[in-house]
């Protein structure tokens, strides 16, 4: 049994969709160069894989997918220091403290996050003027460098 993943590349999609034996996402970037202009002289591969993040996660279906679970995941320069740093944001079940009673919940019918096909949603403002939601949420970040004093092989 595999492991589920976070991210994945849809290749498949992505060729089949393609036109003049290229790919969905070659023909996006080859269409998009402009986007990608101030990154060809930038010593550091940071902005190039922002752009590329973003042309990836914009397609309809995305080049890049994700597990069903993710809600969002952009990638940015740090203006702290330069390098790359991810935010995703997560779908999480309610805290133990609120499932191990549900009466709390009748008295207004609370909902958790929606699903669509079982891939979970923002309720739209509609919904949250009709029925209060309780979403919660698990958000992360991450760099790609490593600090200066942590040696290759050990933990930070």
């Amino acid at each position: 049994m595999t492991a589920p993943r976070a991210f994945w590349l849809d290749e498949q999609v992505d060729r089949e969709r393609g036109a003049h034996g290229r790919g969905r996402y070659e023909t996006e970037v080859a269409g998009r160069l402009g986007e990608f202009a101030h990154t060809w002289g930038d010593i550091a591969p940071v902005a190039f894989a922002v752009t590329a993040w973003r042309v990836a996660t914009t397609l309809s279906p995305g080049y890049v997918r994700w597990h069903r679970r993710i809600v969002s995941a952009t990638c940015e320069r740090s203006p702290w220091d330069g390098s790359l740093t991810c935010a995703v944001t997560l779908v999480s079940g309610w805290p133990a403290e609120l499932t191990w009673t549900r009466q709390w919940q009748q008295d207004r019918g609370w909902r958790a996050w929606p699903q669509v096909f079982g891939q979970y949603v923002t309720p739209s403002e509609r919904d949250l003027t009709r029925v209060p939601h309780l979403r919660a949420n698990a958000g992360t970040g991450a760099s790609s460098r490593r600090p200066a004093s942590a040696a290759p092989g050990t933990a930070a």
